[in-house]
């Protein structure tokens, strides 16, 4: 998924604790086993931090050095190839904490990339206990040991500026994008952008795939939905009026450079929605929201390992982690953070996934490298045509 510094109200049936009970996290059952925890908040020195554009703020920053005596030092990234990148050039060196999608735990695991998270300095039982025993299946726990812990949650799906598109829930669609109406006004990101549109061919039974499961079975498969996805993105390429690659890309696109509708990620979206609620909405598409999950690893090269688990169990502090909350638009996996989120947030999460679009969600499955190099081919070809 692409991300600089620069108690949940009901609506329907649907809340933010829905999740917990549906959608890839059906049936996981809650982990209540006592945890040896070393006290993470009487430390000192420094945390090299490298984290998506917009998930960590001043407020989560002083806060923690308020707390720890521990200095942390920010640098940020917009895609997970570019942490991948980073880490692998350096052997795993130069940063203590990363935040990369659980999902693409395996691709480190290849190269050697993360130390094994040790989880008796960590407040495991701070953790969303289905989200945590979900994450195991996702990709957060690879030969029996845990190398990535679950940071946040969130989707990527439409956006729209209310002004000049029309219809809610149930009536978006990833194929809404593509209406001649539109044209020229669409933003969206290279690789995601073409989930969407196989979900849109599968769901309309032009191209089936599964709903785009079977392009991550083999390269046969892949390669046969994708062949004809890139043929209908190229032939509809006229209508983006800009791609975008990170979050504050996103935000310009629809406030600055004319684009009406989007598939976007939820936290800009949400941000978006909270400071002009009358012109902008964010929406599960109706083939699902495309769902992701990020997470908190280790890199094997890390020098200042103790300084990293108290930053870790810092945000496993509900009032702490509500700050991303607020702040990002995202979810966070610590438990009973969105009890201190406010009612703004809660408010946006019912809008974007009324009715059933919790148990829509399409959640992106874990992938290794061969594959996703492949996947990136096409972006470049969609992006070089």
């Amino acid at each position: 998924m692409t991300r600089s510094l620069p108690t949940p109200l009901q609506a329907r049936n649907v809340t933010r604790r829905t999740l917990l009970k549906t959608a890839g996290f059906m049936g996981a059952a809650a982990i209540g086993a006592p945890m040896i925890v070393r006290n993470a908040f009487s430390s000192s020195g420094e945390l090299n931090l490298f984290s998506w554009g917009d998930y960590i703020y001043p407020e989560m920053i002083e806060g923690f050095e308020k707390s720890t005596g521990i200095k942390v030092n920010l640098a940020t990234y917009g895609t997970n190839d570019e942490v991948f990148n980073t880490i692998r050039a350096s052997g795993g060196a130069g940063y203590d904490v990363i935040n990369p999608s659980v999902t693409r735990t395996q691709q480190y695991i290849e190269f050697d990339l993360l130390q094994p998270i040790d989880e008796s300095k960590v407040n495991m039982d701070k953790i969303l206990q289905p989200i945590l025993e979900s994450s195991r299946s996702l990709g957060g726990e690879i030969g029996g040991k845990r190398y990535n812990l679950p940071f946040n949650w969130g989707t990527e799906s439409i956006c729209v500026d209310k002004t000049a598109v029309k219809g809610g829930y149930g009536e978006l669609s990833y194929g809404t994008l593509w209406q001649p109406e539109y044209a020229g006004k669409v933003t969206c990101r290279a690789n995601s952008i073409m989930t969407g549109i196989g979900l849109y061919l599968d769901a309309t039974g032009k191209v089936p795939s599964g709903r785009m499961v079977d392009t991550y079975k083999d390269e046969a498969s892949l390669r046969r939905v994708y062949d004809e996805i890139v043929k209908f993105a190229l032939e509809n390429k006229a209508a983006v009026g800009q791609f975008w690659t990170n979050a504050q890309e996103t935000e310009a696109a629809f406030k600055q450079n004319g684009c009406v509708i989007g598939q976007i990620w939820d936290g800009p979206g949400m941000r978006m929605m909270t400071d002009e609620p009358e012109r902008f909405a964010y929406v599960a598409a109706k083939e699902g929201a495309i769902t992701w999950l990020d997470g908190i690893a280790l890199p094997k090269q890390a020098e200042n390992v103790e300084q990293a688990y108290a930053w870790i169990n810092w945000y496993y502090t509900p009032e702490n982690a509500a700050i991303h909350v607020m702040k990002s638009g995202y979810n966070s996996c610590t438990a009973d953070a969105d009890k201190f989120a406010g009612e703004t947030y809660a408010r946006n999460f019912a809008a974007a996934y009324p009715d059933n679009a919790i148990a829509n969600l399409w959640w992106w499955p874990p992938e290794d490298t061969a594959l996703a190099n492949i996947r990136n081919e096409y972006r470049d070809k969609l992006l070089a045509s």
